[in-house]
């Protein structure tokens, strides 16, 4: 078992080797529960778009419990320490932008949301159309490197 998680970690560090070197803009858009290792590749887009209620993390609230307290039942702790709404990743710097959602769950709800994504979508490629590949992939590389909040000792 322990050989599998090592391919998986290689194989997530290996996606997100590949789309830092794209000359094109990569648009992560965060529309559920992103909540596993495979999440940290969506970091390394140009622009990283999140749904108001998503959330986003390398490890599920009820995981994080259980490993930190070895009590899956401090969910809602768990959550909250680890930052993982929109709001909270959009202050650390994590997401670019948050799209909001009507209250009500309605066919035309998904409509509305479906029409700012795609209009966050086409001002994303309006703002990146005359960009040069190698400033597409350097403005990638410097948003990741930069991302998130850290103390130093």
């Amino acid at each position: 078992m322990e050989q599998k998680k090592e391919d998986n970690g290689e194989a997530i560090a290996s996606s997100m080797l590949e789309l830092s070197k794209l000359k094109v803009p990569v648009i992560a858009i965060v529309i559920g529960e992103g909540s596993s290792g495979g999440a940290l590749a969506l970091g390394v887009g140009n622009k990283v778009l999140m749904l108001e209620n998503a959330i986003y993390s390398i490890l599920s609230p009820e995981g994080y419990a259980s490993i930190l307290w070895k009590d899956a039942s401090r969910t809602k702790e768990a959550a909250e320490k680890m930052k993982l709404t929109a709001k909270d990743l959009y202050e650390l710097k994590i997401i670019d932008k948050i799209i909001k959602e009507p209250k009500e769950e309605e066919e035309e709800s998904f409509l509305k949301v479906a029409k700012s994504l795609k209009k966050e979508i086409q001002k994303t490629i309006e703002e990146m159309k005359d960009k040069s590949p190698e400033i597409i992939a350097e403005e990638r590389y410097q948003k990741f490197r930069n991302m998130g909040e850290y103390k130093t000792l």
